[in-house]
């Protein structure tokens, strides 16, 4: 089966309690975009299935992103954006949404970490209580400058459970020379859209097309301390306090510039090869840096930034 034939497949199942389609007229949809117009496969289908949720007067929470079933999985396991899966899980915290179109906002917990949740007002799903575990169906994930969450759709399934869970400590503490700032970093732009946070590539959302996005700061970097590398993400307020760079700043930068990587570039010669200790707590193998501190290097310092600089 072709790669066209197979999302054809697997969009046609999508919309398969919605609308009545053909694998073929999918298909040709899909065709026409990819070798006519030629649009990248995945960009393609982004574009059909958006087709077919307007068609259908659907959200895109309102069906699953693959092929198949929900897979089982515990929250350190979540490490990837816009997966269908199945959780078991307590509710640790709720607290108060900032924006009517959710229902619940909260902290999901189980024996290998925590993870944020979202419940959609418009799900007309059962109140979830803290305190409780739930053995929940069919919930999306979601990524925001690396930490990952999930949210609740009208499709989810929501199973209450007689039963405790000790909920794991995911907080981490690392030390090391920060031998990278990674693609991704500096002064990028998100997603305007209500509830989404995606960094936009090229002026375009995954999820919304082509929109005016926001600015934001975040660091994707590298910190090894001799042995082994670890991945830390720091939100625009780490950033910040990490490079001495505001984003008012960072967008006078880019702008007397004209161009946003030379944000990056000065981040990188303020920073690398210099020694850190980061402490957050882990999503996948990435570490969400909630605080900060410069160390005193060792005496190898300079090697470490000869590394770095050869990465």
């Amino acid at each position: 089966m072709s790669d066209v034939r197979q999302h054809a497949e697997e969009i046609r199942e999508q919309f398969s309690e919605h609308l009545d389609l053909t694998a073929d007229e999918v298909e040709q949809r899909l065709d026409n975009l990819v070798n006519e117009y030629r649009v990248p496969l995945e960009e393609a289908r982004r574009s059909v299935v958006s087709h077919y949720l307007d068609e259908a007067g659907l959200e895109r929470d309102d069906i699953r992103t693959g092929g198949g079933g929900t897979e089982k999985v515990n929250v350190e396991d979540i490490d990837e954006d816009e997966q269908w899966i199945g959780l078991t899980a307590k509710v640790v915290d709720l607290w108060d949404p900032r924006s009517d179109a959710v229902g619940q906002v909260g902290l999901l917990g189980d024996e290998t970490g925590t993870t944020k949740f979202t419940k959609w007002a418009k799900s007309d799903l059962p109140e979830l209580e803290e305190g409780k575990v739930y053995r929940l169906g069919n919930v999306v994930t979601d990524e925001y400058q690396g930490n990952y969450s999930v949210k609740l759709n009208r499709t989810t399934t929501i199973e209450e459970l007689d039963e405790d869970i000790e909920v794991g400590d995911d907080t981490a503490e690392v030390e090391g020379a920060l031998v990278d700032i990674q693609s991704g970093s500096g002064l990028i732009k998100r997603c305007p859209e209500e509830d989404c946070t995606r960094v936009l590539q090229n002026g375009r959302c995954s999820e919304h097309g082509e929109v005016e996005g926001e600015f934001d700061l975040r660091i994707k970097g590298v910190l090894d301390d001799g042995e082994e590398v670890r991945e830390v993400i720091l939100d625009e307020e780490a950033t910040e306090e990490f490079t001495g760079i505001g984003l008012e700043e960072a967008q006078d930068m880019a702008m007397d510039a004209l161009d946003t990587t030379v944000v990056a570039e000065e981040m990188r010669e303020r920073t690398l090869g210099k020694y850190y200790r980061v402490r957050g707590p882990t999503m996948g193998r990435y570490l969400l840096a909630d605080e900060v501190e410069e160390l005193a290097g060792p005496t190898n310092a300079e090697d470490v930034l000869i590394k770095a600089r050869s990465m």
